[in-house]
């Protein structure tokens, strides 16, 4: 979606005139990484047996490598996402990890059209990065930032 909101700002010409059926062809194509965002790990609760502390673990996993007890999950707050499309509940936690948790790349299920690098941002440029409006994130990373700040970077130790 985010590759093609640019490819529409970009050559607005391609969606002037078409039908469902028929495009224009884009001669001048925008390199792919137009399209890639910084997101939260996430995942759909598309599992009833398991609860959504046992998904959120399973995401981290399979996403950023990392095996995380759910006894290490802290529960933020639930919010909705994509109100004007979807309605999405999504639930956000908190979780230290430790080279020692680390079991694996993460990376998620390419077979699934997932593309995912894990990126670490240091802690004394992490809002500077929430605020960034050049790097294309959503809403839920920038809270997220905005959450540790207030909730965690506060009482740890200073150096």
């Amino acid at each position: 979606a985010v590759y093609m909101c640019e490819v529409e700002r970009h050559h607005p010409q391609v969606f002037q005139n078409q039908g469902k059926e028929s495009f224009s062809h884009l001669g001048d194509p925008l390199p792919a990484v137009v399209g890639v965002t910084y997101e939260l790990c996430a995942g759909i609760v598309d599992k009833p047996d398991l609860s959504l502390e046992e998904i959120a673990c399973a995401e981290v996993l399979e996403e950023c490598g990392y095996r995380v007890p759910i006894t290490d999950l802290r529960r933020i707050t639930s919010y909705r996402s994509g109100v004007g499309v979807t309605g999405s509940r999504q639930t956000l936690f908190y979780a230290e990890v430790t080279d020692e948790m680390r079991t694996g790349e993460g990376g998620g299920q390419p077979e699934e059209g997932e593309l995912i690098e894990v990126v670490e941002i240091p802690l004394e440029d992490s809002m500077k990065f929430a605020y960034d409006e050049t790097l294309p994130k959503t809403m839920g990373v920038i809270f997220s930032f905005m959450w540790f700040q207030n909730n965690i970077a506060p009482k740890l130790p200073k150096k």
